[in-house]
C-alpha cells in the first residue's frame, strides 16, 4: 500500500497525522471493499420484489446516481461562499483535488466519507419504498463505483478508444478549461441539458480553486 507520503506535493488537509490519513484511498483499498458491498447489498434486496422489477429498480437507482453525480459537483463541490468554515469544507471535500488533481491517493473518495452518505441514502431510500428501496439503492451505489473508477481513470489512466477518450476530455476541460463547465463525470449529457458543457476553448481559462488560510486542521 502506498504510504501517505508516496506523492510528494499532496495538499496536507490536516495537521493531526490520524484524520489526514483519513483522507486518502488506495485504488486497492477501494476495489476490495467494494467487490464485498456491492453483492452485499445486492443479497440483502434479494427477494424484495421479482426479478423484472428489481432490474427496472436498479435501472432506476443508476439514473438517480446520475443525477445525484452531477448536482453533488455543480452545486455542492463548487459552492462558493464568504463564509470561511463553509469555505474550508468545500477545500476539504473538493478544492484540494483542484490543487492537485494529479495525486493518485485522492481521487477516490475514502470510506469515512462515502459511506455516512451512503447510508443515508439507503435508509432514505428504504423508508420511501420500503425493502424495494434496496434495490434502488442497489443500482444508485453502482452508478458511484462506476463514477469514483472514471474519475480516478481520467486523472491516472491512459484512456483510449472513443468512450474512453470522450470521457476524458470532458473531464479534463472542466480541470484546464473552466472550473464553472463540464460538471458531470460518467452522464456527460447532462451538461449539455443542463446548459454547462464547455463548447469552445476560446475565451475561457481555468479557474483555480483557492485554499482557505489555515484550512489544514488539527
Amino acid at each position: 500500500m502506498p504510504s501517505p507520503d508516496h506523492h510528494a506535493a499532496r495538499v496536507r488537509l490536516f495537521r493531526n497525522e490520524t484524520l489526514e490519513r483519513l483522507t486518502i484511498m488506495t485504488p486497492r483499498t477501494f476495489a476490495l471493499f467494494w467487490s464485498l458491498a456491492l453483492p452485499a447489498i445486492a443479497w440483502a434486496g434479494w427477494g424484495a420484489v421479482s426479478g423484472l422489477t428489481g432490474m427496472a429498480l436498479v435501472a432506476g437507482g443508476l439514473g438517480l446516481w446520475t443525477l445525484f453525480e452531477y448536482a453533488m459537483h455543480r452545486y455542492l463541490f463548487h459552492l462558493r461562499s464568504d463564509l470561511p468554515p463553509v469555505r474550508a469544507l468545500i477545500f476539504l471535500m473538493h478544492g484540494n483535488h483542484h490543487d492537485d488533481p494529479g495525486d493518485p491517493l485522492r481521487g477516490l473518495m475514502p470510506l469515512p466519507a462515502s459511506l455516512p452518505i451512503a447510508g443515508l441514502v439507503w435508509l432514505t431510500l428504504y423508508l420511501l419504498a420500503g425493502a424495494a428501496g434496496t434495490w434502488i439503492f442497489s443500482g444508485f451505489i453502482a452508478g458511484y463505483v462506476l463514477y469514483d473508477v472514471v474519475h480516478f481513470a481520467c486523472h491516472q489512466w491512459d484512456m483510449g478508444g472513443p468512450l474512453g477518450t470522450m470521457l476524458k476530455r470532458h473531464h479534463m476541460r472542466h480541470h484546464f478549461v473552466d472550473h464553472d463547465r463540464n460538471f458531470a463525470i460518467t452522464a456527460i449529457w447532462w451538461d449539455r441539458v443542463f446548459g454547462s458543457q464547455i463548447t469552445t476553448l476560446r475565451g475561457t481559462s481555468a479557474k483555480r480553486a483557492q485554499r482557505p488560510s489555515g484550512s489544514a486542521k488539527s
